[in-house]
């Protein structure tokens, strides 16, 4: 059984997405301040976290910086804030997606549903993807950028090997989504440019001039071919 933990500070909402999850077959834990869940995110090592954004005191970006030093545990925000700025800064900090409130419980427990089944997709065999001194294991979900093992969020992963399968093919924001979530949400097109930013960081020597995951401008990205 798959363990959410929830941390949000609005009781009735928390309640919800429990009563949800539990009908789901989910294990819930609550945290009602961003101190005690991540506290609780270390020691009960659940397989997500529903993490709200506007949380007392330490907020979901703090919360969500500090997790992501140590952990890859896929996190989903919810948000009420209308400034799409605090959005990207909470991808480019390494979460996995976000939902806006109000919001549909059962649109947050398939988005769950979604990003767990991503972090847990294994293909049969010892499958590789190798481009240049980029390695992907795809069973175990690693990759390897020279001898160095270079450490993903579920959906940057996912992202790095849509590109790295196809070097050389242009992919949009809106395919890059598709191939991600399963559909495409204008609304969320600019979310990709900020967890290319976190892969670029991770795997490019410099991020600034980046020489495998390119920009093709006004299209979308591509993986280098050279």
């Amino acid at each position: 059984m798959k363990r959410v933990l929830i941390v949000e500070d609005e009781v009735k909402i928390s309640r919800l997405v429990r009563d949800y999850l539990h009908q789901a077959g989910f294990d819930v834990l609550e945290a009602a301040d961003g101190v005690s869940g991540l506290a609780m995110a270390r020691s009960h090592k659940p397989d997500m976290i529903v993490l709200d954004l506007g949380l007392p005191g330490m907020d979901g970006l703090d919360v969500t910086r500090q997790l992501r030093a140590t952990s890859s545990v896929p996190i989903i925000m919810l948000t009420a804030r209308t400034d799409e700025s605090d959005r990207i800064v909470g991808l480019e900090l390494g979460a996995d997606d976000y939902v806006d409130k109000p919001f549909s419980p059962k649109e947050l427990v398939a988005r769950i549903r979604a990003v767990l089944r991503r972090a847990d997709a294994t293909l049969g065999g010892a499958e590789m993807v190798r481009v240049g001194d980029l390695t992907i294991d795809i069973p175990k979900r690693r990759v390897i950028v020279g001898d160095k093992e270079v450490d993903l969020t579920s959906t940057e992963f996912d992202l790095l090997l849509i590109l790295a399968r196809q070097p050389g093919r242009i992919y949009t924001r809106a395919q890059l989504l598709d191939a991600v979530h399963g559909v495409s949400f204008d609304s969320y097109e600019r979310s990709v440019d900020a967890h290319i930013k976190n892969i670029r960081r991770k795997i490019e020597p410099d991020p600034k001039r980046p020489t495998k995951v390119l920009t093709v401008y006004g299209v979308g990205y591509r993986f280098s071919d050279a």
